[in-house]
């Protein structure tokens, strides 16, 4: 790997301009491209990150030799189209949450991926937050003792403009895959994937979920409640339960947590600061570093297997909900 890692950014929406603007604060890596759908586009969002390759199409960017690593930020319905093509052109990939539509194209993508030797990861910001790793240890090293409960929810007041892309099934709109993944993912990383989840939904009336609670269980007894929604707000915390005591996560939200509460029993309870000064996606990018730089194809902190496990869990969810995308037709 180069002194600097160069990277390319596939799209220049929302999420786009944060990973932008993150790339570009640390001093081993380099924006080097930038691709979109016409050349205004690309010229506009380069200008402003002064990113010197400015393309007007995705083909062109995953053609550009000097790109090591491709961010693909565009909604959940081109992510499986927009992986295949930078793998084909041999680029390392970070993907956007959620990673495809399902988990057929899931698979695919992870074999294409594994064939050409290249790195792919899930941009699953929330998992490389220091309180969350935090979190995880507490359960794993028994501190909150024998953990049997998690309750986690992300439930946000979002534009319920029907023409927005939230709504739209054809852009594979609606809660799950955008903040239902979030807290489905959290509880697989606490206590693994589970035995058997269960839900229940409410329908928008453009045919997509709109909010939705699911229920998990793993063998052992352990459990889970999980709520997402788009169409109100919510505290957006997490909390872990074990015979000895409790965790919470929240201060901003679970997903971006700055602060970690642990309450033990017959123990003052304590409080972590977590504070950051970034957007927050700095650590997922420090992990993809590290990867890149240690030769490995993937990160344990969000594998492969279970980026696809967890695409059929959701794949499940919405069989259940009826919940077809148009692109899966």
């Amino acid at each position: 790997m180069a002194e600097k890692i160069r990277w390319g950014i596939l799209s220049t929406g929302k999420i786009a301009h944060v990973l932008a603007q993150t790339i570009r604060s640390f001093d081993d890596a380099e924006l080097v491209a930038v691709g979109s759908r016409t050349q205004e586009t690309a010229d506009s969002f380069g200008a402003q990150y002064d990113i010197p390759r400015r393309y007007a199409s995705y083909e062109a960017l995953a053609a550009d030799p000097d790109v090591d690593i491709i961010y693909i930020g565009t909604p959940h319905n081109l992510h499986y189209d927009n992986m295949k093509l930078c793998l084909s052109a041999g680029k390392h990939v970070l993907n956007e949450k959620a990673f495809t539509l399902n988990a057929a194209q899931a698979e695919e993508c992870i074999a294409l991926a594994r064939q050409k030797g290249l790195f792919l990861m899930e941009a699953m910001w929330m998992r490389y937050f220091p309180a969350v790793k935090h979190a995880r240890r507490l359960v794993q090293d028994g501190t909150l003792g024998d953990v049997r409960m998690l309750r986690a929810e992300l439930v946000v007041d979002l534009n319920k403009d029907p023409n927005w892309r939230i709504y739209n099934p054809h852009l594979a709109g609606g809660a799950l895959l955008d903040v239902g993944i979030y807290p489905l993912s959290f509880a697989c990383y606490m206590f693994g994937l589970p035995s058997t989840i269960q839900s229940t939904v409410h329908m928008a009336h453009t045919g997509v979920d709109e909010y939705e609670i699911m229920l998990a269980r793993w063998e052992g007894g352990r459990m889970a409640s999980l709520a997402a929604g788009v169409l109100f707000d919510s505290p957006r915390d997490a909390v872990i339960m074990g015979t000895e005591g409790w965790a919470r996560l929240g201060g901003r939200h679970f997903i971006c947590p700055n602060r970690l509460i642990v309450q033990l029993k017959d123990q003052p309870a304590q409080e972590y600061d977590y504070s950051y000064s970034g957007t927050g996606y700095e650590y997922e990018i420090e992990e993809v570093h590290a990867c890149l730089r240690a030769g490995k194809l993937e990160s344990d902190l969000m594998p492969l297997d279970e980026s696809l496990a967890i695409m059929k869990l959701m794949d499940g969810l919405r069989a259940e909900w009826g919940l077809k995308y148009p692109d899966e037709m």
